[in-house]
């Protein structure tokens, strides 16, 4: 069980470039929840943002005193709901979550399909160079929850784990697997066949095998 803070936003433009995020966001109490996210919430590009596999963002609160210390000037900014992210809890990080677990909120069922990305926009949104190179070298991305049940979240629900992925990897575990060098073939495999993983990330997997093989081969 874990307690967790809700965030939705529109679209406003970063400071310097003027261009478009979703980023900024205001914590609410309630809300409802569609196929593809928090009624309400929106993304600025839905190339990247959104869609059924990215619909409901989760970032570890933990996580934001470790970026307060590495940038202190942007300490200030850096507290929950600030990087864009829907969901927000003091009580889980990428360690406690495996991908395919289903876990619900209010009325809401939800599962974990894959990690974020961070993006140059983090560090303008902050204006601070390099946080998101930061955020993607330690791991501290959060993941995205698809929808699998929408419902309403109300004040007082806990997001709770329904539904163990007992044999699948931690988002922790999938993620260091995929930042290694030259990963085992078997465990990529193995990751890649994951049930519930993102169809997006299951793609890139599938392509860095191929490479791979022929790498080997080569």
């Amino acid at each position: 069980m874990a307690h967790v803070s809700i965030f939705i936003g529109g679209i406003r433009p970063l400071p310097e470039s003027g261009r478009p995020t979703g980023m900024y966001k205001s914590q609410v109490s309630s809300a409802e929840v569609a196929r593809e996210g928090f009624i309400g919430d929106q993304q600025a590009d839905r190339r990247v943002h959104g869609g059924p596999d990215k619909a409901v963002h989760f970032y570890p609160a933990r996580h934001y005193e470790q970026l307060a210390a590495r940038f202190p000037e942007a300490r200030e900014s850096l507290r929950p709901g600030a990087l864009g992210e829907n969901l927000s809890s003091l009580e889980l990080d990428e360690r406690d979550v495996r991908i395919g677990d289903v876990w619900s909120l209010g009325t809401v069922r939800l599962q974990v399909c894959q990690p974020r990305t961070p993006c140059w926009k983090i560090d303008e949104r902050f204006g601070c160079e390099g946080i998101a190179a930061f955020i993607a070298e330690r791991l501290l991305t959060g993941w995205y929850w698809r929808v699998l049940e929408p419902g309403r979240v109300s004040p007082g629900d806990t997001l709770d784990l329904s539904t163990p992925a007992l044999d699948a990897p931690t988002l922790s575990e999938a993620m260091l697997l995929w930042q290694e060098h030259r990963p085992s073939l078997p465990h990529l495999e193995r990751l890649a066949q994951t049930p519930g993983l993102a169809a997006n990330w299951r793609d890139k997997i599938n392509q860095r095998l191929a490479w791979l093989r022929r790498a080997g081969a080569g």
